[in-house]
């Protein structure tokens, strides 16, 4: 007597739970917008994000401050006079309200979920530039050893994370390293930001190869005065970048 042929596995019982997961979690666990607090399948609404993360005027290409149309060939008269090190900065946002209220929920009240999405609308500033060069390799704005430990996470790193996904592109976390803590920006008048940042900056020494010769993406939440990413972008070309990019959530505009 032939053996009985062993039975099929039964798949579509998992199919149908992949199916109605999203479902079920979504009834269970509901969620709203972040910032009209109305129910919503992301973290923003899509009201709410057609309203405040709208496509904005002409940009220094250098620096993502606003310029007029006219002029926007041209890099902005801020860069032109004190040329910063970095090559190229886009910004999602405009640092302002209500979403400057997120950035802070993310950075000093710890709320992660965010990230992904600050990723994403960073990802989706990027693509609409279709003369962007793209970097060779990602790497997040470090905390000093003092600031992580109070912190508990680097917000710059966890926006880098989903951006390097949606983008493609390599994320190395550990490519500089700030050994010392420096005091905050913020509390920091604006001539003396450069300053408060000079040699807070190293490549990590087995890195040294992945600078070389490379363009390399820096990642921030916010740009506010430019120093920080000057001073990250000065310490990668002192190694041999080629090119530095920075990419932000979001761009404070001038005063």
């Amino acid at each position: 007597m032939s053996p009985r042929p062993l039975p099929m596995p039964q798949r579509w019982p998992q199919a149908l739970a992949n199916a109605l997961l999203p479902t079920l979690l979504s009834t269970l666990l509901p969620s709203c917008c972040a910032l009209c607090a109305m129910g919503c399948e992301g973290v923003v609404c899509a009201a709410c994000q057609a309203q405040f993360v709208a496509p904005r005027g002409a940009r220094c290409r250098r620096c993502a401050n606003p310029m007029a149309a006219a002029e926007e060939r041209w890099e902005c008269g801020a860069c032109q006079s004190r040329q910063p090190a970095y090559d190229a900065t886009v910004a999602a946002v405009d640092y302002e309200a209500p979403l400057d209220q997120l950035v802070l929920e993310l950075k000093f009240g710890g709320v992660l979920a965010l990230a992904p999405w600050f990723g994403s609308m960073m990802g989706d500033a990027v693509r609409a530039r279709d003369d962007f060069e793209l970097p060779n390799i990602l790497c997040p704005v470090p905390l000093g050893p003092g600031r992580l430990v109070e912190r508990g996470f680097n917000q710059a790193l966890e926006i880098a994370r989903p951006l390097s996904r949606r983008l493609g592109i390599p994320l190395k976390a550990a490519l500089a390293i700030r050994p010392l803590d420096t005091a905050a920006q913020s509390s920091v008048a604006p001539e003396q930001r450069r300053r408060n940042l000079r040699n807070a900056f190293i490549v990590a020494p087995d890195a040294l190869a992945l600078v070389r010769g490379q363009h390399i993406g820096v990642i921030d939440d916010v740009m506010t005065s430019g120093a920080t990413v000057h001073e990250l972008a000065a310490t990668f070309k002192r190694f041999g970048a080629a090119r530095v990019s920075n990419f932000v959530f979001a761009r404070t505009p001038p005063h």
